[in-house]
């Protein structure tokens, strides 16, 4: 048997390696978190509220139900509150309060095991839903603001903070105000980098699937890039956390005191008046207002509040069957993200006109954009007249389908990078390897006339050693 590492004659199985957005829900940044820092999470009445509000609905009955349960329950007994009819629900909801360590196992007389709720977690989640425990800081009371921000000035505020980031992303001239933390953010993200060449910022394929993001979940990834980042500047990340989780329940319009802060709360403050999620007049006020980006931040896409409904933009785009799209908007930003799909053709005052065509989407799909994402954006912004056509669908059906095929067209061929093993001694021998490269999932392509092996490249040397032990056992 002899093996042929990739090389040139193997070029055309390399891989092309394409790393994709990765936005994570609370859970999954949650259960990525050390057991010590989540036990310090847990120690906070507003924290446990809001990953409570976010566990699966099987997952918050479990909790309900021993939350006044001193002792542990047989896991028999909770599997027994649902219908057997829902045991994948139960398998993942059980999986989902274990990796957040929200319940443990304990031992009960008799050699069964049972669930009962984490000490810190069951305590604090009693705190926030019946009332009790310390104050949060940050409600002291105030006087009066006798300059005091409506909600329409709050709107207008945060939206044009956070599309100073959008539009330093897709490189417009409405670049000013941006700061050196949110650019800093941006790199450690891999939404943007530095070009090899000149070293200028260039956006990243991550960054352009970010960008046909709604707000709300551009907004928490854009923040847990920076939590990652918190340690860095000095800063506490379970006290970041904790702020971040109060202003979610914050009340829009209403202001709020700094007195009591510590320091580092204070920084993090001003990057989150940076990046528009709360307003502060002056960095020594007092007082600061949280916007409609930090309410329900934590909160699922499917159960966005009517609070952040109201803030999402109002339709715009209209697409018709022809390929042609029509956007009625005057805003820069708004041209140069249906500018990464279409081709511009004419543009007015307040109405910019595009085709949909097979170039425009391979550019797109070039760029890290799916057709998926696409469609999803053009929905999101679809306008009113579209949503109110007698099919009840925002676009064309063969606009949807067409962009979904030419997807297709280009993902016909995939790259895998391996390594060819042929010259097989025997058939027994092929068989062996076989079926040991299958058990282990590195088996990328064989013929059993040929006694061909193509496996993974990263399981190479384990497959040597494998074969090494078998040949001195023959």
């Amino acid at each position: 048997m002899a093996d042929n590492g990739a090389g040139a004659s193997n070029q055309r199985n390399t891989r092309i390696k394409q790393s994709n957005l990765e936005c994570k829900n609370l859970y999954d940044y949650l259960k990525s978190r050390p057991s010590n820092v989540l036990e310090k999470l847990y120690n906070h009445p507003t924290i446990c509220l809001a990953v409570y509000r976010e566990l699966p609905d099987l997952a918050r009955q479990y909790v309900i139900r021993l939350l006044f349960v001193e002792q542990p329950v047989p896991q028999a007994v909770v599997a027994s509150w649902g219908s057997q009819t829902f045991s994948k629900e139960h398998t993942y909801a059980t999986k989902v309060l274990a990796e957040l360590t929200l319940w443990q196992e304990a031992a009960i007389p008799g050699g069964l095991l049972g669930w009962i709720l984490s000490p810190m977690f069951k305590r604090n989640l009693k705190i926030a839903l019946l009332g009790g425990g310390k104050a949060w800081s940050m409600s002291s009371a105030l006087e009066v603001d006798s300059k005091a921000r409506d909600v329409a000035f709050l709107d207008t505020y945060s939206q044009e903070r956070w599309e100073c980031v959008l539009h330093y992303m897709v490189g417009s001239q409405q670049q000013e105000g941006i700061s050196a933390d949110a650019v800093r953010i941006l790199l450690h993200a891999g939404l943007m980098k530095r070009d090899e060449d000149d070293g200028t910022l260039v956006i990243t394929r991550q960054g352009f699937q970010f960008l046909l993001l709604d707000r709300q979940a551009q907004v928490w990834h854009f923040l847990l890039q920076y939590l990652d980042t918190v340690e860095e500047r000095g800063l506490n990340l379970v006290e970041c956390l904790t702020f971040l989780f109060q202003l979610s329940f914050s009340t829009l319009g209403k202001d709020y005191s700094t007195e009591g802060m510590s320091p580092g709360l204070l920084i993090f403050l001003q990057h989150l008046r940076e990046f528009g999620l709360v307003y502060q007049r002056k960095r020594k006020a007092g007082r600061f207002y949280p916007t409609r980006l930090a309410l329900n931040i934590t909160s699922s896409q499917n159960k966005v509040t009517a609070d952040i409904e109201e803030d999402r933009p109002k339709g715009y785009i209209v697409v018709e069957t022809n390929y042609r799209v029509y956007a009625y908007t005057d805003s820069n930003l708004q041209v140069a993200l249906i500018a990464l799909f279409t081709e511009l053709m004419y543009r007015f005052p307040n109405l910019v006109v595009g085709v949909i065509t097979r170039d425009s989407i391979r550019q797109a799909l070039k760029g890290g954009i799916t057709a998926d994402q696409v469609i999803g954006f053009l929905k999101q912004h679809a306008h009113p007249q579209m949503l109110d056509a007698e099919a009840k669908q925002p676009l064309p059906p063969t606009v949807v389908d067409q962009i979904k095929l030419w997807e297709l067209e280009r993902n016909r061929l995939t790259y895998n990078e391996g390594v060819l093993y042929s010259q097989f001694l025997s058939q027994a021998d092929f068989n062996v390897l076989k079926e040991y490269t299958e058990s282990n999932g590195v088996l990328i392509w064989c013929n059993k006339e040929k006694r061909t092996l193509v496996i993974n490249k990263s399981a190479h040397d384990d497959v040597k050693k494998f074969w090494k032990r078998y040949s001195k056992g023959n």
